[in-house]
């Protein structure tokens, strides 16, 4: 009998549920609709003839089988993409100043760059994190080569590389009395996330109230998650204790959260290239780059 080969794409969609906890997380990651990542699940599990999925209503867990599946499936993925980039380009060598923001991607971004290290190991980075007015500022100082931060403001800079939908998002019990004042969890300003809670509270004539400021997206999410108040963020940053909050019907739905590339221009080439090839490759939906 003939031993099933295991298709790359297949391995790919499956990481990505595995990685995102839902189907319709993991299709933003793959850029496919939900549908065919679910189909290309049961593709897999035909093929091994395993359940690697406990699914029901509220949740999506991995069997014992696809526990096995998935450091299996991390592997030969890594094997592939390594030996693709080593066929068709030179390694990128150098040392690259980056910043990146902190509402990108924060629950992946250290496998990311553990695995870009793992593909281009003669590139040696240099890592800011922090808030995007920050990083930019550096940036225009010359501290760093590049930036991977949110798009803010009125004359945004930089190329959309990946967006995510930014939702309303409280602690797990709090239940907000929306007769009332909102009571929000902010970021200092300038910060796009307080920008849009406040265009929409101002723009239905909902009052509010700033129960809490914080430095950080770190501090956010631990007022937000402490119960003091209800605030606007990326979708990636809902973790355990939080849950996203359903608000009256019209208030608009918040903007879809932008990142983008600022310093593609001006950085040597060979070394910015390999990352923003990589970051788009891994994270990308259909709708991650401009029109």
């Amino acid at each position: 009998m003939r031993t099933p080969d295991l298709e790359i794409d297949l391995l790919r969609a499956f990481v990505a549920v595995a990685e995102a906890g839902s189907f319709t997380a993991a299709a933003d990651v793959v850029g496919r609709s939900q549908s065919a990542v679910s189909q290309k699940i049961i593709r897999l599990e035909d093929i091994l003839g395993r359940r690697l999925f406990d699914r029901s209503s509220r949740s999506l867990t991995l069997t014992r089988d696809g526990e096995r599946m998935l450091v299996v499936a991390r592997r030969m993925l890594e094997i592939n993409d390594v030996s693709v980039r080593e066929m068709l380009g030179p390694p990128a060598i150098g040392c690259l100043r980056l910043g990146i923001a902190e509402d990108f991607v924060p629950h992946q971004l250290a496998r990311l760059l553990a695995r870009f290290r793992r593909l281009y190991p003669d590139l040696h980075i240099e890592l800011a994190t922090g808030l995007t007015a920050e990083l930019l500022q550096r940036f225009d100082v010359g501290q760093l080569d590049l930036v991977i931060a949110t798009k803010e403001g009125v004359a945004p800079r930089g190329r959309v590389i990946w967006r995510e939908p930014t939702v309303w998002m409280a602690a797990t019990d709090y239940q907000p009395d929306f007769t009332r004042p909102v009571q929000l969890v902010l970021l200092r300003p300038p910060c796009s996330y307080r920008d849009v809670m406040l265009r929409t509270l101002d723009g239905v004539r909902h009052e509010w109230i700033a129960a809490c400021t914080a430095s950080s997206l770190m501090g956010v999410q631990a007022a937000v998650a402490g119960g003091l108040g209800m605030t606007v963020l990326g979708r990636s940053f809902l973790q355990e204790g939080m849950r996203t909050l359903k608000v009256p019907d019209h208030w608009p739905a918040p903007a879809m959260s932008e990142i983008v590339a600022v310093g593609e221009d001006s950085a040597e080439a060979s070394l910015v290239r390999p990352l923003i090839t990589f970051l788009t490759d891994s994270l990308s939906d259909t709708d991650a780059h401009p029109a």
